[in-house]
């Protein structure tokens, strides 16, 4: 799964959670690596602080991965949602949005579904 956290400490605590939870994250502080990263390989999730590098590059880098063939899951989370922030999450069919301060186990069980859910999708795609 990939990460993109601008704040140093919080991609430090995000990713060391998540891996405790048997998760392979690649964690990364830009928006640019993020879209590198989601181009070069393929993820089964991509999760994203809205306000990624203080604009709104986290709903870019949803929209870019919801146009990939095998789209991953795609979950943001933000501390100030907008009423025109969480339109435009929904209108990108974001799969989960969180609120901070985030709640470590909401998003585990949110990707756990999501996750085996895309399994089970591109498992039916593939026959």
């Amino acid at each position: 799964m990939l990460l993109a956290e601008d704040e140093p400490g919080v991609r430090y605590t995000f990713s060391s959670v998540l891996e405790a939870a048997g998760y392979k994250v690649q964690a990364v502080p830009t928006f640019a690596e993020a879209q590198t990263s989601i181009r070069k390989r393929e993820y089964d999730a991509v999760i994203t602080e809205l306000s990624l590098e203080r604009g709104d590059l986290g709903l870019e880098l949803a929209r870019e991965a919801k146009k990939l063939k095998h789209a991953p899951a795609v979950v943001i989370y933000t501390a100030e949602p907008t009423v025109e922030n969480l339109r435009a999450a929904l209108a990108l069919q974001v799969d989960y949005v969180a609120l901070k301060p985030v709640d470590v186990e909401e998003i585990r069980s949110a990707l756990f579904r999501l996750i085996s859910r895309r399994s089970v999708s591109m498992s039916l795609a593939a026959q």
